[in-house]
């Protein structure tokens, strides 16, 4: 069993701090940090098991003139591989207070971008217990991947981490 590729971005922050507690939650021995900063196809096509680590920065951070950002810069590298035979979890953090209308939008925006290269995506979360009012990362009624939101519910984050990790364990051979 090959070990799991965890790309995540950016560095020192809420979604590292996540990506950490996923590293033990799921055994450090079987993860392997990568930040997409200085990530490439490369580096993805070196894992057929992948957990990404996003933020949403706004609507905007991905747009040319913001392309200088960690997930702006890597979005493209993402673009280059066939995920056809990769299995593949998202988590993002957002707030869903003051960006209600756009909670965790980039999780459904690389979810898109992933189903596109036919990747077989895990850990699909229902919305039963967020409040939000639009989000481009539901998808059939529930959310593509887990969502965080450390600004206002930072106490539910162990705990949605923790049943997220169970969920997307056996999807993983673990």
């Amino acid at each position: 069993m090959g070990k799991i590729g965890l790309f995540f971005g950016p560095l020192d922050g809420s979604v590292h701090r996540v990506a950490d507690s996923i590293k033990i939650e799921m055994g450090e021995e079987n993860i392997e940090m990568i930040p997409v900063k200085d990530a490439s196809s490369v580096d993805l096509e070196k894992y057929d098991k992948i957990i990404f680590g996003i933020s949403t920065v706004g609507k905007d951070s991905w747009d040319s003139s913001f392309s200088s950002n960690d997930w702006g810069k890597f979005l493209p590298e993402v673009g280059k591989v066939d995920f056809s035979k990769k299995t593949v979890a998202i988590f993002g953090l957002g707030d869903h207070i003051t960006y209600s209308n756009h909670f965790v939008n980039h999780i459904g925006l690389l979810a898109r971008e992933l189903m596109k290269r036919n990747a077989k995506i895990i850990g699909q979360v229902s919305t039963d217990g967020y409040e939000f009012d639009e989000s481009e990362a539901v998808i059939d009624g529930r959310f593509i991947g887990l969502p965080i939101d450390e600004d206002f519910e930072p106490e539910l984050t162990a705990g949605r981490v923790s049943r997220w990790v169970e969920q997307i364990k056996s999807g993983f051979g673990l």
